[in-house]
């Protein structure tokens, strides 16, 4: 998958983007291709730019085919990186010219239901959080997830069982995921199926090499390429 084949992608979903992605969510997006444009001729640069693209596009429901062929593309390197000015200017102007409303009703109630289905997931409330982590969650790199009824909730695979302290492992993986800017996003990634570990990597935690789990995420992220 080239460059030039992602930026073809973005214009071709774009109204699937601008469905599913908040007024903030679409301004990350907006700043990654942005990014992509100041990088130039820089190789590296555009490589980093393009991860950037990729962690933008990730609050987008798994549902969403432009999710699925990311997905589907992860972990693989350009052929061809730089990316063709004319195809960037252009998907730049369509950026520019997006009025983002609020959702929806066919794409909120998709949104709804993905949260909805987090926050069945096993979690506790903030009294139940000792030391470091009652003090400052996000700094101790813990997926918050806000739930109307019940107020904050942890998913509990963070956490041992045993001695209800995090996981070194999930938090080290929930900060590759900028789980502190999208707890969705990173809940998602944990609590969904994964076709990489053949399992929803919260069911795997102990049970797998810390190590595995980590590439898992390098691999979402395009660590080695886009």
């Amino acid at each position: 998958m080239t460059t030039d084949d992602l930026l073809e992608l973005l214009r071709r979903h774009l109204p699937e983007i601008r469905a599913s992605l908040t007024a903030a969510q679409f301004s990350r997006f907006q700043d990654s291709v942005l990014r992509l444009r100041a990088a130039g001729d820089d190789a590296r640069a555009v490589r980093a730019a393009l991860r950037e693209v990729r962690l933008a596009l990730r609050p987008l429901p798994r549902e969403n085919e432009l999710r699925r062929k990311l997905d589907q593309f992860r972990g693989a390197a350009p052929a061809a990186v730089l990316p063709d000015a004319d195809r960037l200017a252009e998907l730049i102007r369509l950026l520019e010219s997006v009025d983002w409303p609020t959702l929806d009703p066919a794409s909120a109630e998709i949104a709804r239901a993905v949260r909805d289905r987090l926050l069945t997931a096993p979690a506790r409330g903030p009294e139940r959080l000792t030391g470091a982590a009652a003090e400052n969650p996000a700094g101790a790199g813990l997926i918050r997830l806000s739930d109307p009824e019940r107020g904050d909730r942890y998913p509990d695979f963070q956490f041992d069982p045993d001695t209800g302290e995090p996981r070194p492992v999930v938090q080290r993986i929930n900060r590759m995921l900028l789980s502190d800017q999208d707890p969705w996003g990173a809940a998602d990634w944990w609590l969904g199926g994964n076709t990489w570990l053949r399992d929803a990597p919260a069911a795997l935690v102990g049970q797998v090499p810390d190590a595995r789990l980590t590439e898992a995420a390098a691999a979402l992220l395009g660590d080695g390429g886009w």
